[in-house]
């Protein structure tokens, strides 16, 4: 398994709640996390073979931003 944390401006509960069904779908994700009281709001995603960039565009269908660390 391979652990990836990004940076995004998933703010709160109603933004973690847009993404949630986007990222539970993707199968490529085992599991993930956002931690939404650090100021980065880091997501972390735990996968063998997603790319970053198939994160961010995952992300960016529910309109917000993950930028890797």
């Amino acid at each position: 398994m391979k652990t990836q944390k990004f940076k995004t401006n998933i703010a709160c509960g109603n933004c973690l709640a847009k993404v949630t069904p986007l990222l539970d779908s993707e199968p490529k994700i085992d599991s993930w996390s956002v931690d939404l009281q650090s100021d980065d709001r880091i997501l972390t995603v735990v996968s063998n073979d997603i790319t970053a960039d198939e994160v961010f565009r995952t992300v960016i269908k529910a309109g917000f931003i993950a930028k890797p660390l």
